[in-house]
C-alpha cells in the first residue's frame, strides 16, 4: 500500500509566522533561558560566599562582551516573559481574545519588553 496519494502537510517555511505564534514560542524559550540564568545567579551567590578569589573570577567572566551580552539577553528574556505573563493573566479573565486585541497586545508586549530592558540598562 502506497502513501503517495495522501496529501503532505505544508512545511513550516510555507506558513506565515504571526506575532502571536512567535510570542508563544518565545515565552517558552525565555522560561528555559531564565532557568539557566537562575543557575548562573546561584553560581554568583556561591562565588560571593566562597570568597573574593571566586567572586573576582566570576566578575572577570561576565565583564567581557559575551558576558554582558548574555546579561542583556537574560534581562530581555525576563521582561518579555513578565509582560507576556501579564497578557496571559488578562486573558484568564476571559477578555482580549478578539483578533484585533490579540494582535495589539502582542505588539504591546514586544514594545514594553524592549522599553523596559532599555530603561533597565540605561539606569545601570
Amino acid at each position: 500500500m502506497s502513501n503517495r496519494t495522501r496529501p503532505l502537510s505544508p512545511h513550516l517555511t510555507i506558513y506565515r509566522w504571526p506575532l502571536t505564534m512567535i510570542l508563544s514560542i518565545l515565552h517558552r524559550a525565555t522560561g528555559v533561558s531564565l532557568s539557566v540564568g537562575l543557575i548562573i545567579f546561584s553560581v554568583w551567590l556561591f562565588a560571593i560566599a566562597f570568597g573574593e578569589q571566586y567572586f573576582t573570577f566570576f566578575v572577570y567572566i561576565f565583564s567581557n562582551w559575551i558576558g554582558r551580552f548574555l546579561l542583556v539577553v537574560w534581562t530581555f528574556a525576563f521582561f518579555l516573559h513578565f509582560c507576556n505573563g501579564l497578557r496571559h493573566l488578562y486573558w484568564d479573565t476571559g477578555r482580549g481574545f478578539d483578533r484585533e486585541r490579540v494582535e495589539i497586545s502582542a505588539r504591546i508586549v514586544v514594545f514594553s519588553s524592549l522599553l523596559l530592558t532599555s530603561i533597565f540598562w540605561l539606569y545601570l
